[in-house]
């Protein structure tokens, strides 16, 4: 019979906590019939899903896009976005990664009914319940990774996703399985949510009331099973969150030809996660760095999220983040470079686009003066200070260090550093390096919101509710609200656009450009909204006080790159799959 690779809980307690989730696991050959009188190893199935979760780290393929480039020559993104993206050369390829969490998720399904989780009946009801609930949770989110990536248009024309697997392969399987179309496979991944949000609490608290399905059964039974202690595992609300994400992506212009009702699912999905947390509430400016001190990561108790966390991956103590992207004054590598074409997408502190120059009054000799708070704290501009003893970093093409544009291997190539994400509180100096906390999250509120505000203004226009407690606009304005943006004139901009759907649209997707920059969005919005995939990366050379824009990296992508490929080894071995368009 097929060995299978079994990934096992390291802890000595089978049930104990799972806060900060899952180290990484041990790995055993066992026949799956070992899971029935192994609990442990049936659960390391399930756990299996949880480390193959993409957002377990950062990608930054935000420098294949015209956010950011990169100065590591040998990227992968780099040279997709160059020109040497192909169906055998794929760095975004999830088929796979999610195909393998899917066979894993399988096989955990196929078992789980017939382990033993617990002695007491009711106790290993409740086990496996919310085991089974957790895995067609995470089947639905390797569901989603796989359409992102892999659905598009094939040679019939016809817009397709993947073969979908719901049982256990085995050897004697058939392996040759036609892709099923895209909306059999949202209906799919639909489905197992709607399993996972029947079998899943809302969230994991030890002071909720026992639901009825589960009468009889005392308190503490109940919290053993759904208590405190799996914080951080697949929930009801994750659940919702994830149907968000997915019903975006499917009313997207890439995926939908002009479906209005999809838009509205779209918005009432995300509209039902913003509920659960109370409405456009507790927006604060912490939000804007979930990732450092001010934002909560260092107080954070044993799988608990900062308020505009979702869902996140573990808290790892480390400066790897640091040592890729700190200027080489910081002894850091300068890897990510933010564009000029992403600084410009910074509106001004009053709100106005800085090519409105009646309103803006951008001043080219000082650009970065006046400008939405938003552009110095996510990108590390020239003359700005960064690391724990604010050494001032000097980017210009005459500059002395070797953070100059252009200087060294590891200098910019655009004339900006990445900030986002970095903690400055870390040392890297080799006589005092120092560590701090870091996490990634996987779902965070703020994209739920613009999800909502870009399908909302879609579906009803800009300031119409679709039966709910806010607007498109409404959410906008709360979000540049947050950023201290428009705080001085009552957000004149956007009050002057907000009855025009298409200025509307236009804003909510700069805005979801800026809010989630760096975190691995816009690669995948550019394709889902079709837009132009192909504006040249610029970056800005300053000598003698002089600020001139350069052209840095020209991009290199063919329309039919807005769906990516079938891994050509795939096409070869099995003929009943079809490639997508133009690959």
């Amino acid at each position: 019979m097929k060995k299978i690779l079994l990934f096992c809980l390291a802890s000595a307690v089978f049930f104990s906590s799972c806060n900060e989730m899952f180290e990484p696991p041990i790995k055993n050959n066992l026949e799956l019939e070992n899971a029935y009188n192994n609990a442990t190893y049936a659960q390391g199935l399930l756990l299996n899903g949880y480390t193959r979760i993409p957002t377990n780290s950062y990608s930054f393929n935000d420098v294949a896009t015209d956010d950011a480039v990169t100065n590591d020559r040998n990227s992968g993104f780099l040279k997709m976005a160059t020109g040497q993206w192909t169906a055998m050369n794929n760095p975004v390829d999830q088929w796979r990664n999610s195909r393998a969490a899917i066979q894993y998720l399988n096989q955990f399904l196929a078992v789980s009914d017939s382990v033993a989780w617990a002695v007491d009946p009711n106790i290993n009801r409740m086990f496996n319940d919310r085991m089974k609930g957790e895995a067609y949770g995470l089947r639905g989110l390797f569901m989603f990774y796989l359409l992102q990536c892999h659905g598009g248009v094939g040679a019939n024309d016809e817009l397709l996703g993947v073969p979908i697997l719901l049982k256990n392969e085995t050897v004697t399987s058939d392996f040759n399985q036609p892709r099923a179309t895209f909306d059999a496979c949202l209906a799919q991944l639909y489905s197992d949510l709607d399993k996972a949000e029947e079998l899943l609490p809302t969230d994991y608290v030890d002071t909720s009331p026992v639901p009825a399905k589960y009468a009889g059964i005392g308190a503490d039974d109940y919290h053993r099973v759904f208590g405190a202690s799996f914080i951080g595992r697949m929930t009801a609300r994750i659940s919702k969150g994830i149907r968000a994400r997915a019903a975006l992506l499917a009313a997207s212009p890439a995926f939908n030809n002009g479906d209005v009702t999809k838009w509205e699912k779209a918005a009432n999905d995300a509209a039902t996660v913003i509920d659960l947390r109370g409405g456009l509430t507790n927006l604060t400016d912490k939000d804007l760095v979930f990732y450092n001190s001010t934002g909560g990561v260092d107080g954070l108790t044993a799988g608990a999220n900062p308020p505009d966390i979702l869902w996140r991956g573990n808290v790892s103590t480390g400066n790897d983040l640091e040592k890729n992207n700190f200027p080489p004054t910081l002894n850091g590598s300068g890897r990510v470079n933010p564009t000029q074409n992403l600084v410009d997408a910074f509106p001004m502190a009053n709100g106005y686009p800085i090519s409105d120059l009646t309103n803006g009054n951008y001043n080219a000799t000082a650009p970065y003066d006046n400008r939405d708070p938003r552009l110095k704290l996510y990108i590390l501009v020239n003359g700005a200070t960064a690391g724990t003893a604010n050494t001032v970093i000097n980017t210009t093409a005459d500059g002395t260090t070797n953070d100059g544009l252009n200087k060294t291997e590891t200098s910019t190539r655009t004339g900006y550093y990445l900030k986002k994400l970095l903690r400055q509180d870390i040392n890297l100096s080799s006589s005092s390096t120092t560590t701090q906390k870091h996490f990634t999250p996987h779902i965070r509120y703020t994209e739920i919101y613009l999800s909502y505000a870009e399908a909302a203004n879609e579906a009803w226009g800009p300031t119409a509710t679709g039966g709910h407690n806010y607007s498109a606009y409404d959410v906008i304005k709360a979000i540049r609200k947050r950023a201290g943006v428009g705080t001085t004139n009552g957000d004149a901009y956007l009050e002057s656009i907000k009855n025009d759907k298409d200025k509307m649209r236009t804003l909510i997707r700069n805005e979801r450009r800026l809010e989630l920059c760096f975190e691995g969005f816009r690669f995948w919005d550019l394709r889902r909204w079709k837009s132009n995939l192909n504006n040249t990366a610029k970056g800005i050379s300053i000598s003698a006080g002089t600020y001139s824009v350069i052209d840095v990296e020209n991009r290199a992508y063919q329309d039919f790159m807005y769906y990516g490929p079938i891994p050509y080894s795939e096409i070869l071995k099995y003929n009943s799959l079809i490639q997508n368009k133009g690959w």
